[in-house]
């Protein structure tokens, strides 16, 4: 992931983007289901099934997959056209329309989901992002999320239109893990084994 110097696409635009092509992203996202062997490996690791899945889109494939393995979901979106369609697709689960940006539930999860969904926040709110994540954690809670590779921003596509996505270098998310109080599991820049996504496992270990 390369600086872009002229963007096509601002990270406040993210969710505008998402409500108007909903149906079209819908269509189009893979649910091959490529992402399994992470979210296996992150309920085995977490304490129990609570699921707080930030950024949780349609809900499918991701969501419908850990429910079907008992875990109590809460999807949170800002984009009310994939809120609508999450609880279409998960009718027992819980869905709140809400920015992830400064979320606070007052209550902990087992496992705090942020797939494809953190990186196209921009840098700033990236790193405030760690205080939401310590905000819903208790001990030995597991945060899994997406990255890029490396520092910078570029645009990528959702349903045909262009999408803001960032990332900061993968030393300062294990620093901003640290002094939040999470252990890093594991951290795979661009798996071959998850069609290239840059991946972090970690586990909360009190603290931060």
């Amino acid at each position: 992931m390369k600086d872009s110097p002229s963007l096509a696409a601002a990270p406040d635009d993210t969710l505008a983007t998402y409500n108007r092509v909903a149906e079209a992203y819908a269509r189009s996202r893979d649910r091959t289901l490529f992402e399994r062997r992470w979210l296996d490996r992150a309920l085995n690791y977490a304490p129990g099934r609570k699921v707080l899945d930030l950024g949780c889109g349609t809900g499918l494939p991701i969501a419908s997959y850990l429910a079907d393995r008992r875990c109590a979901i809460t999807g949170v979106d800002g984009a009310p056209a994939m809120l609508e369609r999450f609880r279409r697709n998960l009718p027992r689960a819980r869905a709140l329309e809400a920015d992830m940006r400064g979320l606070r539930l007052d209550e902990p999860f087992d496992l705090i989901l942020a797939w494809n969904s953190f990186f196209h926040l921009a840098p700033e709110d990236q790193r405030a992002m760690f205080e939401t994540f310590w905000a819903h954690a208790r001990a030995r809670t597991v945060l899994l999320f997406t990255t890029g590779p490396e520092a910078g921003e570029v645009i990528g596509h959702a349903g045909g239109e262009p999408v803001y996505h960032a990332s900061l270098a993968p030393d300062e998310y294990r620093g901003l893990l640290a002094s939040h109080g999470f252990d890093v599991i594991a951290f795979t820049a661009e798996d071959p084994d998850c069609n290239g996504h840059s991946v972090w496992l970690a586990r909360y270990a009190g603290a931060g």
